[in-house]
């Protein structure tokens, strides 16, 4: 009976550190890699959610900013931080568009990253500069088709969903634009405003309040219904490409081996974030739609994008090398 009772006391002490570890998550200051620089989509999200998330989690929410080489350097810093749900990338199509347009990434993101939560989503808009002889679509391609080879493009980066979508929508129309990235959708914005590049392909964010003070024109949004930001922009399925529908979507992954109960926490605190009034309200301000996934949703998203997004690039031959 005595050692029958010195194994079980050896056991309930062994299981104590699982059980105290299991309930500690998280047990200190929770890190959100954002890929792109201050002032992007994810960068927005990602602050907009630290206020909620740190009340929740009771611990302090860092937004970190680590963009470069198409949202590959901030990428490879998560994929090379410690699996325990203290890392959080928040991630935009890029992440799955990436994988089919570049040979050589330093993490596999099939294998190195498991899905957290989807975020949201947002149409892109196709707009220029007051300068360009364009009123609509329909005009930019007869433009382009005069002058091929000579209009350019801003996007918000190679490998981008702007870029993708960028390059879709010139083997569609066919035409010969020429893409110009810049470091995110402000700096994109920017250029065109400046008369440095002409076309602008970005989200609404960084275009509806340039749009509304005339220095940009809006010819089209690239969501199957128009926008309720830019209400009098028509859709590029309206400009005569029915069934165009490309958004860009935010969403957040941490390292494949983070423990579960770390990722499911994780994901009821963002979606439960995403209920918040507060927070419908940002993301409604800023031209977004709230698209919730919990994580295993989400994850199979990423893989069915995956696929989607390598027979778009071969079907444009677009690498990034």
């Amino acid at each position: 009976m005595g050692r029958l009772m010195l194994s079980i006391c050896a056991a309930l002490l062994l299981g104590i550190p699982l059980v105290a570890h299991a309930q500690t998550f998280p047990s200190k200051p929770i890190r959100i890699i954002a890929p792109f620089p201050p002032g992007a989509g994810t960068d927005t999200l990602a602050r907009t959610l630290s206020g909620p998330l740190s009340k929740a989690l009771g611990q302090n929410i860092i937004v970190e900013n680590r963009p470069g080489a198409g949202t590959v350097v901030g990428t490879e810093v998560a994929a090379r931080s410690p699996a325990d749900g203290h890392t959080v990338l928040i991630i935009a199509n890029s992440f799955t568009i990436n994988p089919a347009v570049r040979s050589k990434l330093p993490y596999d993101a099939l294998k190195d990253f498991t899905g957290v939560a989807r975020i949201a989503s947002t149409p892109m808009v196709f707009s220029v500069h007051p300068s360009v002889p364009a009123k609509t679509l329909k005009e930019l391609i007869v433009l382009a088709r005069a002058r091929p080879g000579e209009i350019t493009y801003a996007s918000s980066g190679a490998g981008t969903g702007h870029h993708l979508a960028g390059e879709l929508f010139k083997s569609l129309a066919k035409i010969d634009l020429i893409h110009v990235p810049y470091q995110g959708g402000a700096p994109a914005t920017i250029a065109v405003m400046g008369g440095h590049t002409s076309v602008l392909l970005v989200n609404i964010l960084s275009t509806a309040p340039h749009v509304a003070t005339g220095r940009l024109r809006a010819l089209a949004v690239t969501s199957p219904e128009r926008s309720e930001v830019l209400k009098d922009v028509p859709t590029v399925a309206e400009s005569g490409f029915p069934g165009f529908d490309t958004a860009i979507w935010f969403g957040t992954v941490v390292p494949s081996a983070t423990p579960k109960d770390a990722v499911n926490r994780l994901s009821a605190e963002i979606l439960r974030a995403l209920q918040l009034s507060e927070v419908k309200d940002i993301i409604t301000r800023i031209g977004m739609n709230s698209a919730g996934l919990p994580a295993a949703d989400f994850d199979a998203f990423l893989r069915a994008e995956l696929r989607s997004n390598e027979k778009i690039a071969r079907a444009v031959n677009l690498r990034i090398d």
